[in-house]
């Protein structure tokens, strides 16, 4: 497996992981939810400054990718009160054929790495309860919850659950 930036061309290629990806979650959610998850999947938002756009590649084929947010860019636009002072992982996605080899550790580890080589002491995220493996993923590796940083984005009772890990 190799861990390494995205290539600009790349960048359709991994929309279309992160939609695949997601999509096991669409039965679970409110369409209007999944519809608004489904926007942000596709956005070109990971084009901006200030975001690491990071994939793994297994046997010549991109099989994960993850994108790392600076702290400066203020990733969920009004719906967390105040200014992060972290790096925010966003948008972990593995292929389904590439699930359980490790690519999805590989990847936040590589996001701790590049956070910490920056001087940053903290690194978070957001997940809600559906995506359960995620969550597990998270927990696992040692990221705790810190609920008020949660936010609700839409009228549907979906919580986006805020985490953070000490690095």
């Amino acid at each position: 497996m190799i861990i390494r930036d995205a290539q600009k061309e790349e960048f359709q290629q991994i929309k279309e992981l992160r939609l695949l990806s997601y999509e096991e979650h669409a039965e679970k959610i409110p369409k209007a939810h999944w519809e608004a998850l489904k926007q942000s999947i596709l956005s070109d938002e990971e084009t901006q400054e200030g975001i690491e756009r990071i994939v793994a590649e297994f046997g010549g084929e991109i099989v994960g990718t993850v994108a790392l947010f600076s702290p400066e860019i203020e990733v969920y636009k009004g719906l967390v009160e105040g200014q992060l002072n972290h790096p925010e992982l966003r948008m972990l996605a593995v292929s389904k054929k590439a699930r359980g080899k490790g690519i999805a550790k590989a990847l936040v580890q590589v996001c701790f790495e590049r956070s910490i080589n920056k001087g940053y002491t903290s690194m978070g995220l957001h997940t809600a309860d559906f995506m359960e493996t995620a969550v597990k993923l998270y927990t696992g590796l040692g990221f705790k919850r810190v609920p008020e940083l949660d936010f609700v984005p839409l009228d549907d009772g979906i919580v986006v659950k805020a985490f953070n890990i000490q690095l």
